[in-house]
């Protein structure tokens, strides 16, 4: 039995969608859709594409050609993922050159086949060629916390962690994916649950959707395995639910950005050679999806090596440790990451109060920095009983992460602190130019200076709950002022 396709991806003309709009539509209610116009002038529209349309290879090889990326194997799996190699740029387009060279359609459709059929993903190009712009983030979204803080943070502090050079630990989530037609990406959800935006600079892919309340249909009966390829051999012992699942699908062509909202599995081919342009990233609309996620996969680890809980004098450590690992950040990267955002939104604030603003669009900025600080307090409400944060376990936190969370005089005097500030004030506007919001500053935040709480310690999520609430006060109806999409 095949696939039943139930809707079709909604498809918008971006240049026509305000940030408001596009909060209301699809970041609130979760949902995915294809923006068309957000890609006129983007410098790797016009180079790393031929004149009839296809990648312009050579330039890759003349520009970039050194560079060690990473290759899946589209016809060798390996767990839940394809097999991958590390190349050269030049290798791969070699390789690319060499396969285009057979009857495509046969190398796509060959069942069976021995050869291999590589896929470039993951290439970190922005962080390896920064001088060199190829694109230009759509201010949709551009209220990017993920990559906002990498760009001035490392993810783990621990440095136990650090040492571990595992694939998740990266050093941003943008990325730059190359394949020949025919190559995919297996069934999947976005690492942290986050949001992703992908790019087609040139080429055509199908995407398969399937809505985060169908998502257990494609898990086995004991909810430990999902559907590696819904196109493949699919037991029905195995997953009983499957045949019920209701897809949603759409193809993307050139010059196309797809949005994919946070839980939703998805999985991809390439119609025809392509190249995109893809990020990974999260802020205070999706936050609790990332939350909760990590609370999932703590709980599967901890209860993977409980038998050993009797006889281990850091249990707490080794189950942070195992999360960072698997998941690529465990609950104390997670404090450390929403107690800058929280400073630096509240720093943000109290900063536009000051200014007196008069400019409707700066109100608006606020407007979004008011519903980032109500996320961050709601998050860590949830987040206060939780083991982890327990007097015993924080006692036994690395130095590096109780310094990074602790002392907001400290914190507020970084130079890494005050590039995100920056960043985030930058991205704010960003998103806000054009936009015209009626918000009152006046009852948005008390008058008070925030280095009167220079003395004031974050040990804990209870404690920043409180230090949130001192502060803003006037605004903590948390839930209702928010109407974050809290899954």
């Amino acid at each position: 039995m095949g696939i039943q396709i139930g809707s079709k991806v909604e498809r918008v003309d971006g240049r026509r969608l305000s940030y408001r709009d596009f909060i209301d539509r699809y970041l609130k209610k979760n949902l995915p859709v294809v923006l068309t116009g957000l890609m006129d002038g983007w410098q790797a529209c016009t180079d790393w594409v031929t004149a009839d349309g296809r990648p312009n290879l050579r330039f890759f090889t003349d520009h970039f050609g050194k560079s060690i990326v990473q290759v899946a194997d589209c016809r060798k799996r390996d767990f839940t993922d394809q097999k991958r190699v590390e190349m050269s740029v030049s290798e791969y387009v070699d390789y690319w050159l060499g396969i285009s060279s057979i009857d495509h359609n046969k190398i796509a459709s060959s069942n069976g086949a021995t050869e291999s059929l590589l896929y470039l993903k993951d290439w970190h190009f922005v962080k390896e060629y920064p001088n060199y712009v190829a694109y230009t983030t759509p201010s949709l979204f551009a209220d990017d916390w993920l990559n906002l803080y990498l760009d001035s943070h490392c993810l783990h502090r621990d440095s136990d962690i650090t040492r571990d050079k595992n694939e998740i630990n990266c050093a941003d989530y943008r990325f730059v994916y190359m394949g020949v037609k025919g190559t995919w990406t297996p069934l999947h959800a976005d690492v942290f649950m986050s949001y992703s935006w992908s790019a087609n600079v040139c080429g055509t892919k199908l995407w398969l959707f399937l809505p985060p309340s169908q998502c257990h249909l494609i898990f086995d009966r004991y909810l430990k395995n999902s559907v590696y390829d819904v196109y493949g051999e699919i037991s029905e012992k195995m997953f009983p639910g499957f045949n019920k699942a209701i897809w949603w699908d759409c193809t993307q062509e050139q010059n196309e950005i797809i949005f994919v909202p946070s839980g939703w599995y998805h999985q991809v081919h390439n119609l025809e050679d392509t190249i995109s342009i893809n990020h990974n990233w999260f802020n205070g609309y999706n936050l609790f999806w990332v939350w909760n996620l990590l609370v999932k996969d703590y709980t599967e680890a901890k209860e993977y090596i409980e038998d050993i809980r009797e006889i281990c004098d850091d249990f707490e450590s080794i189950c942070q440790r195992n999360l960072a690992a698997n998941t690529g950040m465990n609950f104390y990267d997670f404090f450390v990451f929403i107690t800058r955002f929280a400073l630096a939104n509240l720093v943000l604030l109290r900063d536009l109060k000051n200014e007196e603003i008069v400019v409707s669009h700066l109100r608006s900025v606020a407007y979004y920095v008011s519903n980032n600080i109500k996320a961050i307090h709601s998050v860590a409400l949830s987040m206060g009983s939780v083991e982890a944060f327990a007097d015993q376990n924080l006692n036994s936190c690395s130095e590096e992460n109780r310094i990074a969370y602790s002392e907001i005089k400290r914190i507020m005097e970084e130079p890494d602190f005050h590039e995100l500030y920056t960043a985030l004030r930058i991205a704010l506007q960003i998103v806000c130019e054009g936009h015209h919001q009626d918000y009152n500053l006046g009852t948005a935040l008390k008058k008070i200076d925030l280095c009167s709480l220079s003395d004031f310690k974050i040990g804990n999520p209870t404690e920043l709950v409180k230090l949130i609430e001192n502060v803003f006060q006037d605004q903590i109806n948390m839930q209702n002022g928010c109407n974050i999409g809290f899954p």
